[in-house]
């Protein structure tokens, strides 16, 4: 007969596999779909606006849900809402893959969103009920690398797809992932993990943040226009509506004594949003250089590019193992100092710059990355009690889509401002150069702030 502890090993394993997977699946479609793109756009005739939404429809439904998603997780199961989002995600990649128009494609990306964030709204918050808290920065960690390598492998498997099979393979791949998963759910995860059972759900409350996370959302998008500032105001508005409902509904979306009385789990959380603020466009701004200003290909370019989230993929595993040894606090600061010398080493970047220099701060980042994201989300989640482990999972998440989204924001601002609505051709390379430079010096302040609210976040233990 099988003893316990063999048993709960076994749990424990298939645990972090099957969760693993779904933080590999949900990244690598959002990155391999970018390749796909012009593919998609030819075959439905799409414009470029059109052609944006199906990737925007799905990024956007994710940070929309990912909160709520969360909390329905705490109220009626985390397993339950993991397995019904894997359903709802390889369903609608299924519908995606055989999608007959543009329109269609897109609604089916939104739903697929939505599965999304019922995945990485409840995958940390499994495994941190799993894993005992002296286990828990090691699983955290290969979730965190399962996560990377999603990124890292999506442009690439993506293009290789998309080239030889059509577009369509992408998502029929994911369809084979989130069986899998399901699988994996069905035969091994036997808790349900529903601490916060018998609340009722603040509805309002999502309400409220969704519409503050689609006004801030699109407003930077529209920055410096009118429409744009007008949407972020309506944001900070529904913001300051969504604080007051909080603080007097019973059962809120998320308590706000997390973070008025939890001084881990509010800096934890404010680091976690100005990390991705500051780096999340690194990519964005250096495959625009390293095509305009040192004429790569956007093949080769890529390859480039994917030195930093392999070093991410290769040291979070270990950064998420130190952090049940030591302090998340002082390993996070580090990471975020490696980070902050990366970006101000790429406002420093000309047209006559080497391709090892830039692949050398590339790993750097990458490292100062993963010591800065697996020990932070080890942080955030033994901060709180049990019962707020989905809600702080998916706090997190929403941290993380807001600054991608600001990251982006900023960018577009900057270029608005020094470069106007310009096509970038080599008559504006120069001015060109010069946003680039600025938006990285930027980073490097708004990431130097970040580490300071690192520091001052107390101790876990």
């Amino acid at each position: 007969m099988t003893s316990q502890p063999s048993q709960n090993q076994t749990v424990k394993y298939i645990t972090l596999v099957v969760t693993a997977m779904g933080a590999f699946l949900t990244p690598f479609m959002s990155s391999s779909i970018n390749i796909a793109l012009p593919s998609i756009g030819k075959e439905f005739t799409m414009d470029a606006v059109l052609l944006g939404w199906v990737a925007t429809s799905y990024l956007l439904a994710a940070a929309i849900f990912v909160l709520p998603c969360g909390r329905l997780g705490d109220l009626y199961g985390r397993k339950k809402l993991f397995l019904y989002g894997t359903v709802l995600y390889a369903a609608s990649s299924f519908l995606s893959a055989v999608a007959p128009s543009a329109v269609l494609l897109i609604g089916f990306r939104i739903l697929q969103g939505i599965g999304a964030a019922m995945i990485f709204g409840t995958v940390i918050a499994i495994l941190t009920s799993v894993f005992p808290l002296g286990e828990r920065g090691k699983a955290i960690g290969i979730n965190v690398a399962s996560t990377y390598s999603g990124l890292s492998l999506g442009p690439v498997l993506g293009g290789f797809l998309t080239q030889h099979f059509g577009w369509r393979s992408i998502f029929l791949l994911n369809v084979v992932g989130g069986l899998i998963i399901i699988g994996g759910v069905l035969w091994k995860l036997t808790g349900e993990w529903a601490e916060a059972k018998g609340e009722r759900f603040d509805w309002v409350g999502a309400l409220l943040s969704s519409l503050m996370l689609v006004a801030v959302i699109l407003g930077f998008s529209r920055l410096p226009a009118l429409p744009g500032v007008g949407l972020i105001l309506a944001g900070i508005v529904a913001l300051v509506v969504f604080v007051w409902w909080e603080r007097r509904v019973r059962y809120p979306l998320l308590p706000i004594e997390l973070f008025s009385q939890n001084r881990v789990f509010a800096f934890s959380n404010l680091a976690a949003l100005i990390n991705y603020s500051a780096t999340f466009a690194i990519g964005f701004l250096l495959s625009l250089y390293l095509q305009y200003i040192k004429g790569l290909t956007p093949q080769n370019a890529g390859l480039i590019l994917v030195a930093q989230p392999i070093m991410m993929a290769i040291f979070s595993p270990f950064a998420g193992r130190l952090s049940d040894r030591i302090e998340s606090r002082i390993l996070a600061s580090t990471g975020m100092g490696l980070i902050v010398v990366g970006l101000i080493g790429f406002s420093l970047l000309s047209d006559h710059t080497p391709i090892a220099y830039i692949t050398a701060i590339l790993l750097l980042v990458g490292i100062g990355f993963a010591l800065f994201s697996s020990p932070n989300m080890n942080a955030i989640m033994s901060s709180v009690e049990k019962r707020f482990y989905g809600i702080a999972s998916a706090t997190l998440a929403t941290m993380r889509s807001t600054g991608q989204a600001l990251s982006i924001g900023l960018v577009m601002l900057i270029f608005t401002l020094y470069i106007g609505k310009v096509q970038i051709t080599p008559a504006y390379y120069a001015p060109f150069l010069t946003s680039v430079k600025i938006a990285f010096a930027t980073f490097a302040l708004l990431c130097g702030l970040g580490v300071v609210v690192s520091l001052v976040r107390g101790n876990v233990r």
